[in-house]
Protein backbone atom coordinates (compact mmCIF):
# COMPACT_ATOMS: atom_id res chain seq x y z
CA UNK A 1 0.00 0.00 0.00
CA UNK A 2 2.82 2.42 0.88
CA UNK A 3 4.46 1.68 -2.48
CA UNK A 4 1.22 2.44 -4.29
CA UNK A 5 0.65 5.66 -2.37
CA UNK A 6 4.20 6.99 -2.68
CA UNK A 7 3.80 8.60 -6.13
CA UNK A 8 0.61 10.33 -4.98
CA UNK A 9 2.22 11.55 -1.75
CA UNK A 10 5.22 12.87 -3.65
CA UNK A 11 2.92 14.66 -6.09
CA UNK A 12 0.97 16.18 -3.23
CA UNK A 13 4.19 17.33 -1.55
CA UNK A 14 5.38 18.93 -4.77
CA UNK A 15 1.99 20.55 -5.24
CA UNK A 16 2.17 21.97 -1.73
CA UNK A 17 5.52 23.52 -2.50
CA UNK A 18 4.31 24.95 -5.81
CA UNK A 19 1.21 26.35 -4.12
CA UNK A 20 3.27 28.05 -1.46
CA UNK A 21 2.78 25.75 1.52
CA UNK A 22 6.52 25.09 1.71
CA UNK A 23 8.98 27.44 3.39
CA UNK A 24 9.08 30.51 1.10
CA UNK A 25 11.98 32.52 -0.25
CA UNK A 26 12.26 35.73 1.82
CA UNK A 27 12.22 37.82 -1.37
CA UNK A 28 9.07 39.04 -3.12
CA UNK A 29 7.80 37.14 -6.16
CA UNK A 30 8.86 39.97 -8.47
CA UNK A 31 12.37 39.99 -6.98
CA UNK A 32 12.63 36.24 -7.49
CA UNK A 33 11.58 36.54 -11.14
CA UNK A 34 13.94 39.47 -11.74
CA UNK A 35 16.94 37.36 -10.71
CA UNK A 36 15.96 34.19 -12.58
CA UNK A 37 18.90 32.76 -14.54
CA UNK A 38 18.69 32.88 -18.33
CA UNK A 39 18.29 29.10 -18.47
CA UNK A 40 14.98 29.30 -16.61
CA UNK A 41 13.35 31.26 -19.45
CA UNK A 42 11.85 29.66 -22.57
CA UNK A 43 11.48 31.59 -25.83
CA UNK A 44 8.07 31.58 -27.51
CA UNK A 45 8.29 30.73 -31.22
CA UNK A 46 7.05 33.40 -33.64
CA UNK A 47 4.57 30.94 -35.18
CA UNK A 48 2.98 30.57 -31.73
CA UNK A 49 2.22 34.28 -31.39
CA UNK A 50 -0.95 35.87 -32.78
CA UNK A 51 -0.64 39.65 -33.11
CA UNK A 52 -3.81 41.78 -33.19
CA UNK A 53 -3.74 45.46 -34.09
CA UNK A 54 -6.79 47.57 -33.31
CA UNK A 55 -7.55 50.83 -35.08
CA UNK A 56 -5.75 53.69 -33.28
CA UNK A 57 -7.78 55.36 -30.55
CA UNK A 58 -8.63 59.06 -30.33
CA UNK A 59 -5.09 59.80 -29.18
CA UNK A 60 -3.74 58.09 -32.32
CA UNK A 61 -1.73 55.68 -30.19
CA UNK A 62 -1.04 52.14 -31.33
CA UNK A 63 -3.16 49.39 -29.80
CA UNK A 64 -1.46 46.01 -30.17
CA UNK A 65 -2.43 42.78 -28.42
CA UNK A 66 -0.16 39.73 -28.47
CA UNK A 67 -1.64 36.27 -27.92
CA UNK A 68 0.40 33.16 -27.21
CA UNK A 69 -1.26 30.09 -28.74
CA UNK A 70 -1.69 26.86 -26.77
CA UNK A 71 0.94 24.15 -27.31
CA UNK A 72 0.14 20.61 -28.51
CA UNK A 73 -1.69 18.45 -27.68
CA UNK A 74 -4.37 21.00 -26.68
CA UNK A 75 -7.06 22.41 -29.00
CA UNK A 76 -5.47 21.02 -32.15
CA UNK A 77 -8.46 21.40 -34.55
CA UNK A 78 -9.23 24.98 -33.48
CA UNK A 79 -5.59 26.03 -33.60
CA UNK A 80 -5.29 24.67 -37.13
CA UNK A 81 -8.31 26.81 -38.07
CA UNK A 82 -6.89 29.89 -36.32
CA UNK A 83 -3.62 29.61 -38.20
CA UNK A 84 -5.56 29.26 -41.46
CA UNK A 85 -7.68 32.32 -40.63
CA UNK A 86 -4.63 34.39 -39.71
CA UNK A 87 -2.72 33.37 -42.85
CA UNK A 88 -5.76 34.25 -44.96
CA UNK A 89 -5.96 37.67 -43.18
CA UNK A 90 -9.60 36.84 -42.52
CA UNK A 91 -9.90 39.02 -39.41
CA UNK A 92 -8.76 42.20 -41.18
CA UNK A 93 -11.65 44.63 -41.14
CA UNK A 94 -13.66 42.70 -38.54
CA UNK A 95 -14.30 44.13 -35.08
CA UNK A 96 -14.64 43.72 -31.35
CA UNK A 97 -18.39 43.32 -30.90
CA UNK A 98 -18.90 42.37 -27.27
CA UNK A 99 -17.45 43.65 -24.00
CA UNK A 100 -19.14 42.20 -20.93
CA UNK A 101 -18.05 43.58 -17.57
CA UNK A 102 -16.09 41.15 -15.37
CA UNK A 103 -16.35 38.51 -18.08
CA UNK A 104 -15.08 38.63 -21.68
CA UNK A 105 -14.19 40.69 -24.74
CA UNK A 106 -15.22 38.99 -27.98
CA UNK A 107 -14.34 39.68 -31.62
CA UNK A 108 -15.14 38.41 -35.10
CA UNK A 109 -17.38 39.24 -38.05
CA UNK A 110 -20.36 41.21 -36.71
CA UNK A 111 -22.43 40.43 -39.82
CA UNK A 112 -21.81 36.68 -39.44
CA UNK A 113 -21.85 36.55 -43.26
CA UNK A 114 -18.17 36.77 -44.14
CA UNK A 115 -17.16 33.53 -45.89
CA UNK A 116 -14.58 31.45 -44.09
CA UNK A 117 -11.45 30.44 -45.99
CA UNK A 118 -11.07 26.89 -47.30
CA UNK A 119 -9.82 24.12 -44.99
CA UNK A 120 -11.75 25.31 -41.92
CA UNK A 121 -12.79 22.11 -40.19
CA UNK A 122 -15.38 21.36 -37.52
CA UNK A 123 -14.00 20.21 -34.16
CA UNK A 124 -15.57 17.52 -31.95
CA UNK A 125 -16.56 18.25 -28.36
CA UNK A 126 -14.21 15.47 -27.29
CA UNK A 127 -11.31 17.77 -28.21
CA UNK A 128 -12.08 20.04 -25.21
CA UNK A 129 -9.88 17.60 -23.27
CA UNK A 130 -6.81 15.55 -24.13
CA UNK A 131 -5.55 12.22 -22.89
CA UNK A 132 -3.48 12.80 -19.76
CA UNK A 133 -1.00 10.23 -21.03
CA UNK A 134 0.03 12.67 -23.77
CA UNK A 135 1.40 15.03 -21.12
CA UNK A 136 3.51 12.64 -19.05
CA UNK A 137 6.81 13.48 -20.72
CA UNK A 138 8.51 15.40 -17.94
CA UNK A 139 6.87 18.74 -18.79
CA UNK A 140 4.30 18.60 -15.96
CA UNK A 141 4.65 20.48 -12.67
CA UNK A 142 2.04 19.85 -9.92
CA UNK A 143 -0.22 22.78 -9.09
CA UNK A 144 -2.27 23.75 -6.03
CA UNK A 145 -5.51 22.30 -4.69
CA UNK A 146 -8.60 23.20 -6.70
CA UNK A 147 -12.40 23.15 -6.34
CA UNK A 148 -13.14 22.64 -10.05
CA UNK A 149 -10.87 19.66 -10.70
CA UNK A 150 -9.25 16.79 -8.85
CA UNK A 151 -5.74 17.94 -9.77
CA UNK A 152 -4.03 20.96 -11.30
CA UNK A 153 -0.72 21.21 -13.06
CA UNK A 154 1.44 23.51 -15.14
CA UNK A 155 2.33 22.16 -18.56
CA UNK A 156 5.07 24.03 -20.41
CA UNK A 157 4.02 27.25 -18.73
CA UNK A 158 0.24 26.73 -19.02
CA UNK A 159 -2.30 26.16 -16.21
CA UNK A 160 -4.21 22.93 -16.71
CA UNK A 161 -6.46 20.60 -14.71
CA UNK A 162 -7.11 16.88 -14.76
CA UNK A 163 -9.55 14.33 -13.39
CA UNK A 164 -9.19 11.93 -10.47
CA UNK A 165 -6.47 9.33 -10.08
CA UNK A 166 -7.79 5.97 -11.28
CA UNK A 167 -4.94 5.01 -10.81
CA UNK A 168 -3.72 7.91 -13.01
CA UNK A 169 -5.71 10.81 -14.49
CA UNK A 170 -7.47 10.01 -17.77
CA UNK A 171 -8.08 13.48 -19.16
CA UNK A 172 -6.57 16.97 -18.90
CA UNK A 173 -7.73 20.39 -20.04
CA UNK A 174 -6.66 24.08 -19.92
CA UNK A 175 -8.44 26.36 -17.44
CA UNK A 176 -10.18 29.73 -17.72
CA UNK A 177 -7.89 32.20 -15.98
CA UNK A 178 -7.66 35.95 -16.57
CA UNK A 179 -6.33 36.68 -20.05
CA UNK A 180 -7.09 33.25 -21.48
CA UNK A 181 -8.44 33.18 -25.04
CA UNK A 182 -11.31 30.91 -26.06
CA UNK A 183 -13.45 30.06 -29.07
CA UNK A 184 -16.93 31.56 -29.26
CA UNK A 185 -19.62 29.06 -30.18
CA UNK A 186 -23.36 28.45 -30.48
CA UNK A 187 -25.22 25.79 -28.47
CA UNK A 188 -24.01 22.18 -28.48
CA UNK A 189 -23.06 20.34 -30.66
CA UNK A 190 -21.58 23.48 -32.25
CA UNK A 191 -17.99 23.96 -31.03
CA UNK A 192 -17.05 27.12 -32.96
CA UNK A 193 -14.59 27.41 -35.82
CA UNK A 194 -12.13 29.81 -34.19
CA UNK A 195 -13.34 32.76 -36.26
CA UNK A 196 -14.97 34.22 -33.14
CA UNK A 197 -12.59 34.51 -30.20
CA UNK A 198 -12.89 35.95 -26.70
CA UNK A 199 -10.50 36.85 -23.91
CA UNK A 200 -11.31 36.65 -20.19
CA UNK A 201 -11.17 40.12 -18.58
CA UNK A 202 -12.73 39.35 -15.20
CA UNK A 203 -12.78 36.82 -12.40
CA UNK A 204 -11.79 33.41 -13.73
CA UNK A 205 -14.98 31.77 -15.15
CA UNK A 206 -13.86 28.24 -14.35
CA UNK A 207 -17.37 26.89 -14.91
CA UNK A 208 -16.57 27.19 -18.64
CA UNK A 209 -13.74 24.66 -18.41
CA UNK A 210 -14.36 21.69 -20.74
CA UNK A 211 -17.38 23.48 -22.22
CA UNK A 212 -15.51 25.78 -24.61
CA UNK A 213 -12.17 25.42 -26.38
CA UNK A 214 -9.30 27.44 -24.94
CA UNK A 215 -6.67 28.25 -27.54
CA UNK A 216 -4.28 30.78 -26.00
CA UNK A 217 -3.67 33.67 -23.63
CA UNK A 218 -2.97 37.38 -23.95
CA UNK A 219 0.64 38.02 -22.93
CA UNK A 220 0.87 41.69 -23.89
CA UNK A 221 -1.59 44.54 -24.41
CA UNK A 222 -4.55 43.15 -22.46
CA UNK A 223 -5.23 46.71 -21.23
CA UNK A 224 -6.38 47.60 -24.75
CA UNK A 225 -9.20 45.09 -24.29
CA UNK A 226 -10.04 45.29 -20.59
CA UNK A 227 -10.43 49.10 -20.73
CA UNK A 228 -12.92 49.16 -23.61
CA UNK A 229 -16.43 50.58 -23.01
CA UNK A 230 -18.90 47.91 -21.91
CA UNK A 231 -21.66 46.90 -24.29
CA UNK A 232 -25.21 47.73 -23.21
CA UNK A 233 -27.11 44.89 -24.89
CA UNK A 234 -27.49 41.40 -23.42
CA UNK A 235 -24.15 39.65 -22.84
CA UNK A 236 -22.33 42.93 -23.40
CA UNK A 237 -22.87 43.24 -27.16
CA UNK A 238 -22.63 46.74 -28.59
CA UNK A 239 -25.96 48.26 -29.58
CA UNK A 240 -24.72 50.35 -32.51
CA UNK A 241 -22.25 49.55 -35.28
CA UNK A 242 -20.18 52.66 -34.56
CA UNK A 243 -19.50 51.38 -31.03
CA UNK A 244 -17.63 48.37 -32.34
CA UNK A 245 -13.84 48.56 -32.24
CA UNK A 246 -12.30 48.00 -35.70
CA UNK A 247 -9.56 45.40 -36.06
CA UNK A 248 -6.89 46.56 -38.49
CA UNK A 249 -5.22 43.19 -38.81
CA UNK A 250 -4.42 39.92 -37.07
CA UNK A 251 -1.23 38.09 -38.08
CA UNK A 252 0.97 35.29 -36.92
CA UNK A 253 4.15 36.95 -35.69
CA UNK A 254 6.12 34.79 -38.12
CA UNK A 255 4.43 36.68 -40.98
CA UNK A 256 5.42 40.13 -39.71
CA UNK A 257 8.64 41.88 -40.74
CA UNK A 258 11.48 41.12 -38.36
CA UNK A 259 11.60 44.76 -37.29
CA UNK A 260 7.95 44.62 -36.23
CA UNK A 261 7.93 41.11 -34.77
CA UNK A 262 7.38 40.88 -30.99
CA UNK A 263 9.52 38.41 -29.07
CA UNK A 264 8.71 37.02 -25.64
CA UNK A 265 9.85 34.41 -23.13
CA UNK A 266 8.00 32.67 -20.30
CA UNK A 267 9.39 31.42 -17.02
CA UNK A 268 9.75 27.65 -17.15
CA UNK A 269 7.30 26.10 -14.71
CA UNK A 270 9.66 23.21 -14.15
CA UNK A 271 12.45 25.45 -12.86
CA UNK A 272 13.65 26.11 -9.34
CA UNK A 273 12.82 29.77 -9.87
CA UNK A 274 9.20 28.81 -10.53
CA UNK A 275 8.97 26.84 -7.27
CA UNK A 276 10.29 29.84 -5.33
CA UNK A 277 8.03 32.25 -7.22
CA UNK A 278 4.91 30.14 -6.54
CA UNK A 279 5.73 29.87 -2.86
CA UNK A 280 6.25 33.64 -2.62
CA UNK A 281 2.92 34.34 -4.35
CA UNK A 282 1.14 32.41 -1.59
CA UNK A 283 3.23 33.66 1.32
CA UNK A 284 3.54 37.41 0.99
CA UNK A 285 6.12 38.73 3.45
CA UNK A 286 6.20 42.41 2.49
CA UNK A 287 5.13 45.03 5.05
CA UNK A 288 1.66 45.46 3.60
CA UNK A 289 0.53 41.91 4.44
CA UNK A 290 -0.62 41.12 7.96
CA UNK A 291 -1.65 37.51 7.42
CA UNK A 292 -0.34 35.64 4.33
CA UNK A 293 -2.88 33.31 2.73
CA UNK A 294 -0.50 30.35 2.70
CA UNK A 295 -1.90 29.14 -0.62
CA UNK A 296 -2.64 30.43 -4.11
CA UNK A 297 -5.14 28.95 -6.57
CA UNK A 298 -4.18 27.94 -10.11
CA UNK A 299 -5.30 31.29 -11.57
CA UNK A 300 -3.44 33.31 -8.92
CA UNK A 301 -0.14 31.88 -10.13
CA UNK A 302 0.24 33.78 -13.43
CA UNK A 303 3.22 32.54 -15.39
CA UNK A 304 5.74 35.40 -15.72
CA UNK A 305 6.27 36.64 -19.29
CA UNK A 306 9.02 38.99 -20.41
CA UNK A 307 9.69 40.79 -23.67
CA UNK A 308 12.99 40.17 -25.42
CA UNK A 309 14.55 43.51 -26.48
Amino acid sequence: MITLLLPLLLAQAAAAQAAGRAEPDPRSSSEIVATAPAGDWSTIAAEDLLVMDLAPNAGASRRRIVIQLMPPPFARPWLANIRTLATAHWWDGTSINRVQDNYVVQWGDASEKKPLPPRIAAAPESAYTVAYAELTNGALTPGPADVYASLTHFFRGWPIASDALNPTPRAAWPVHCYGMVGVGRDVSPNTGSGAELYVVIGHAPRHLDRNIALVGRVIDGVEHLSSLPRGTLALGFYERAEQRVPITQIRLASELPTSDRPQFQYLSTGSETWARYAAARANRKDAFFIRPAGIADICNLPVPIRRIP
